[in-house]
This record gives structure tokens, sequence and C-alpha cells, in this order.
């Protein structure tokens, strides 16, 4: 079906059109959340705007990636393109190497003013959300890799995998997969390094927003041991990951077997199991005499525990994994594995099945941490750690900018309303930064600019263009005080 004929090449007159019409959801939401005033109020870093400010900067690098772009260098080709710069209402942006300079005048302390101005946004945008948004806050902390083939990047390592490169500490709101705050690190440097600083600095903000419960979620290495009986006495709940050391290895092998309950992991479906297909790389392990590991059962536990830097006990939940080792149809031996959670979540509240349930939802993270991969946010362009960390901050704007287009669908009207509109923003929250480009952002449209305002006239149609028009007519509406 796909045949190759004769081509002519012509340029129109007197049109401008972007390759990026979704631009025209973006202007306004920036407006709307006044994330200019916020972010040149938050970092001064120019003695004189001639003739950008910061903010110009900040969105320069947010706007090139919700453009399309991968790095720094392609706004060269957006600072050349007249129909985008009108899009944008700008006259001109800064080229790549300005770019660049103007994230090396940042230093860590400035970068943490910067969170808290996107911060101050982000307190707007969630004031327009339901009154059961509130109930419940759940901040997650988790380390990342950005590999780099750069030698001669100040501040790189190397972790315990041979990998190079920087290790980002990431801070989220899982409800929503916001960004709450970012902290470049050293690729040698532990996972919790500085965590329970940056989770201080999520909660006051949580707590400034009016969320009724507050949980905190990180794996073992985020467990903060010296920081729990303070963070039980603010009234913040935890569940977290604990090291599996020879005290509480050796508590958990005393335990009497009738404390051990079954622990089922069977999913709920809807409709009729279907089948399942067979299991190739199972196969080639068996066939291969490879040593294999086959999980035989779960069981989980509970009991009371007081970490040495704590002066408070704490309900301890421990989950037993019986594995059966074999190599190829041979059976060898079988072992056992412990993962302990600690937790001070009433236990009259929250069963120990539910806190298992809940330290497994931490896995999602994943999911937000390859997004902002996938968007170009997590990235190491530049020559040092602070200038890299700015980047970071810089571009993960345009993943901020995505959630906060689905966030403010105000979810309203009669019931069926209600749940359209309810099951439209979570589409968009959960859409991945490649799809939301794709779908809504990179569609080709002739802009108009006027004295008073931009006009997009969209150049083509597809389903997803009528939700790019609920989005921009539910960002324009008047925002809650």
């Amino acid at each position: 079906m796909i045949r190759s004929g004769t081509t002519k090449l012509q340029l129109a007159e007197k049109q401008q059109a972007v390759h990026c019409g979704g631009l025209a959801l973006i202007n306004p939401l920036i407006k709307v959340t006044e994330l200019r005033k916020h972010i040149n109020q938050a970092v001064s870093v120019f003695k004189l705007h001639l003739p950008y400010d910061e903010a110009d900067h900040v969105l320069n690098i947010a706007m090139n990636l919700l453009a399309g772009g991968k790095c720094l260098e392609h706004l060269e080709d957006r600072r050349n393109d007249e129909a985008y710069l009108d899009a944008l209402g700008a006259e001109r942006i800064p080229d790549p190497t300005t770019a660049g300079d103007f994230c090396r005048r940042f230093s860590g302390v400035q970068l943490i003013h910067f969170f808290h101005g996107i911060n101050q946004a982000r307190q707007i945008v969630w004031k327009q959300q339901e009154e059961s948004f509130f109930d419940q806050a759940t901040i997650e902390a988790d380390g990342t890799m950005v590999e780099t083939t750069g030698e001669k990047k100040h501040g790189i390592g190397i972790n315990h995998k041979g990998q190079w490169g920087y290790h980002p500490l990431v801070i989220t709101l899982a409800e929503t997969q916001e960004l709450l705050y970012l902290a470049n690190r050293s690729g040698n440097r532990p996972s919790s390094e500085h965590a329970h600083f940056y989770f201080d600095l999520a909660i006051a903000q949580c707590k400034k927003a009016g969320f009724r419960k507050i949980l905190l979620r990180g794996d073992t290495d985020f467990s903060c041991s010296g920081h729990l009986d303070r963070w039980d006495e603010d009234g913040v709940d935890f569940i977290l990951g604990f090291d599996a050391n020879r005290t509480l290895v050796k508590k958990a092998e005393e335990l009497p077997q009738s404390a051990w309950k079954p622990l089922s992991r069977e999913t709920q479906q809807s409709g009729s199991p279907r089948a399942k297909r067979e299991n190739i790389k199972e196969q080639i392990v068996v066939a291969n005499e490879y040593e294999n590991q086959r999980l035989r059962a779960e069981s989980y536990a509970e009991f009371p525990y007081r970490p040495q830097a704590c002066g408070k006990t704490y309900r301890m939940i421990v989950v037993r994994k019986e594995i059966d080792v074999t190599s190829g149809q041979m059976y060898l031996f079988d072992k056992e594995r412990y993962f302990f959670y600690i937790t001070n979540e009433p236990a009259e509240e929250v069963t120990p099945r539910e806190v298992i349930r809940g330290g497994n939802k931490r896995c999602d993270q994943e999911n937000t941490i390859s997004q902002l991969k996938a968007c170009g946010a997590l990235a190491a362009p530049l020559d040092n750690l602070e200038s890299n960390w700015a980047y970071m901050a810089f571009a993960s704007l345009a993943w901020t900018l995505k959630l906060w287009s689905g966030m403010l669908v105000r979810v309203k009207g009669n019931p069926g309303q209600r749940r359209v509109r309810r099951a439209t923003r979570h589409r968009v929250i959960r859409m991945e930064f490649a799809t939301f480009l794709n779908s809504l952002m990179l569609v080709p449209a002739h802009v108009i600019r006027s004295s008073r305002q931009t006009t997009f006239r969209l150049l083509t149609y597809r389903p997803s263009i009528d939700l790019l028009f609920t989005l921009h007519d539910h960002v324009r509406l008047p925002m809650r005080c």
C-alpha cells in the first residue's frame, strides 16, 4: 500500500505554522498558576534582566521538551523557528550556550529555593482538587542512576554495578506522580543520603496544603531510624522497608509457626481468566541446567521492635519467602528469605496485609522515574554536579506541567459528568509522557498572533484533539483562591 511517487517541495508565503500546537494548553496553564512570578521570586541569579529573566530560562528548557526536543542543542532549532516564537509570545529565546551558562549559576541551596517556588504554584493547583484529594498524601523516596559516558564531568562517581554517572534522589507524591524535590548526588553515594531532609521539606508542603494524613514510603535504604520518633510525634505515618540484619532474621526464625499466616497475592479479574502462554525463559533455564530459584510459598507475621536509634517501639511486619533451588530437573535445596517493613500505623486501623500491600505499591514510583527519564529530565548534559542538578530541576517542569494539565480538570456536574471528568483526569495523569507528547502536544497548528491574543488554528483532527479542547477549557476556568 505504500508507494513512493514523485514529490515536489515548495515554501509557503505569509504562513506561520508549528508542529507543537499543544502549547496552546501550556501557555494558559503557566498563566493561571502564576508560575513565572513564583520562579522569579524564588531564585534571583541575575543583577539585570537583559533581556531574559530567570523564568524565561527555566521555561525555555521545559518548553523545549514539551515541543519534542530531546536535548539542549535542540534549542537552536527552536530559536530560529519564527512560528514557535509566536506560539510562546516571545521575540527571542536563549540559545543552548546561554541556557547551559544559566544552569551553571546555581548552587544546591538556590535549587532548593527553586523547588519552593514551584511548590508555591503547586499549592494553587492542589486547591482546585476535590475534598477527597486531601484524605492522604503518600510521599515516596528513591534513588536512580543517571549514567554518562563523559569523562570530564565533575562530581561523577561509580556505583556497585560499575555504572558511571550521577545518583539523584527523587521525592514524589504517589497519588499524582508529581515530583516534589530532586537532589543530585555523585554516582557512588547511597540512596538514602539526605533523604530525611527532603522528606521534611515535602511533609511541610503537604501540611501547608491541608492533607489530613501524610504517609512516608521507601525501601530498605530509607528506614531513617534516627528520625522515626520525630515523625511519629508530628503525626506522620510511615511504611518503610528495613534491612534484614541478623537480629531481625533471628527474631523472625524464633517466631512460633502459629504466628505465620499465608500470604496470597492473587488479583481479582473481571470475566473469565485468560489462558497463560508458555514460559519460554523457564524452558531455556531448565534445558541448560542453570541454577533456578522458584518461589514456593509466602507467609507473613508481626512482632514489636524498637530500632537502636529510636526510643519508641513500632510494628515490624515480616514476609517469609520459601524458595526452591533447582538445576535443570534436579532439586538442590530450599531456602528462606525475609523482608521487613516497619510502620507506626495502628494495628486496629491497618492490618499487616495492608502494610505489605502499601509497601509493594511503592514500586509504582519506578514508573514515575522512568517517565522523568523518558521526557529528558533525568539527564546530565553539562559539566558538573550542580549545573546538571539545575538542568534536571528545570527540565522536570515539563513532566509537572503535563500532570497539572490533567489535575485542573474540574470534577463537577451531575453524577455522569463527574464520572467522565474523573476518568479524563486520571487518564491524563497516568498517561506516559511520549503518549502525551504525540497525542496532545505535537499537533500541527497555524499560529495567528494579534495584539491581545494568540490563536492556534489546528490543521488536523484526530480523536485526541477532543481531549486537548477539554483540557484547554478547564485550564482557563477561574481558580479557587
